[in-house]
């Protein structure tokens, strides 16, 4: 299961390899992906799957200077590595989240 967190929690939880999909509830292709990154999650347990609502937590998309959502940020010990901007099909983003491992 994917984790929704706050901007509080977002440090506490980027640690190892995370993957964090920027998202908002009024976004389509969000709601496409999201259903893709759980299905992610489940084939992936060596890794950890986060979530941000870009409208609860505009700080932390700023931060991360998200401008297009979804964007799925990829980050090993809370540096970012990888990002992907808008909807990908599950063996694409199977096949970028192997790169990294």
């Amino acid at each position: 299961m994917v984790k929704k967190i706050t901007g509080e929690e977002f440090m506490r939880e980027a640690t190892g390899t995370v993957l964090v999909d920027f998202y908002a509830d009024w976004c389509g292709p969000c709601r496409m992906v999201s259903p893709i990154v759980e299905e992610l999650a489940n084939d992936n347990a060596d890794m950890g799957f986060k979530k941000v609502n870009v409208d609860e937590e505009p700080d932390l998309a700023m931060r991360y200077n998200v401008r297009s959502i979804p964007t799925l940020i990829l980050f090993k010990d809370g540096k970012e590595v990888d990002r992907v901007i808008g909807f990908a099909p599950k063996q694409r983003l199977q096949t970028w989240l192997d790169s990294h491992k």
